[in-house]
């Protein structure tokens, strides 16, 4: 039987990561398909079908034919769909995408650029490794004064889609040579989020090959 919703990503991605990470906390079980960027099957003219970008992850949700791409938007669907982590009033699901906007535009890139620069998939002239590193502490500091006002989550009391995504990217941070046990309210905030209920870690969530739930 096809799970309702089919993934579609890659093991080492940490943006395919965030909707695994959704779906599983959601306890959400699904069928997932292994992209594999290094023979270019994202190009393929049968995935951009499904993903008009040619990037993981994809979404379809088998029960209505609905098809998304970019991370984000794939979470604030299923957090529609399952009632889950989309925030318990207005005021938090306005936080959480201000979060959200806040983390496409200042911690991705750094991150993950210095991750696959760090790993040799990409190369930068020293002075624009030196510019990702600042952008990247700075990020991280955010993070960090906001976790010491108080704050256990980042919008409410509870987790939310934000916590998901930045913790998809805080996750990987290591991978580019950062350390990010320097913000300790950081770490303890990654913590709380590996504590909920079906949590599983990027390295065991996704396989390295297509699977049905």
């Amino acid at each position: 039987m096809t799970a309702r919703y089919t993934l579609y990503g890659l093991f080492a991605s940490a943006p395919s990561y965030k909707v695994g990470l959704m779906l599983t906390l959601c306890d959400e079980a699904f069928d997932y398909v292994h992209v594999n960027l290094r023979e270019g099957a994202h190009k393929k003219p049968d995935y951009l079908k499904i993903n008009r970008f040619g990037q993981v992850p994809a979404l379809v949700d088998n029960s209505n034919g609905k098809t998304l791409c970019q991370s984000g938007a794939i979470l604030e669907y299923l957090a529609d769909k399952t009632g889950k982590f989309g925030g318990a009033s207005l005021d938090d699901r306005l936080r959480a995408r201000e979060w959200l906007f806040w983390g496409w535009d200042k911690f991705d890139a750094p991150v993950y650029r210095l991750r696959s620069w760090k790993l040799g998939f990409r190369s930068f002239e020293p002075a624009v490794v030196e510019l990702y590193q600042a952008e990247r502490k700075a990020a991280f500091d955010t993070l960090e004064a906001y976790f010491v006002s108080g704050h256990d989550f980042l919008a409410g009391d509870h987790a939310t889609i934000a916590d998901i995504d930045l913790y998809g990217v805080a996750a990987v941070a290591h991978q580019g040579d950062y350390d990010v046990s320097a913000h300790p309210h950081v770490v303890a905030w990654m913590k709380r989020i590996e504590a909920l209920p079906h949590f599983k870690p990027q390295a065991t969530l996704l396989p390295q090959e297509s699977r049905t739930a």
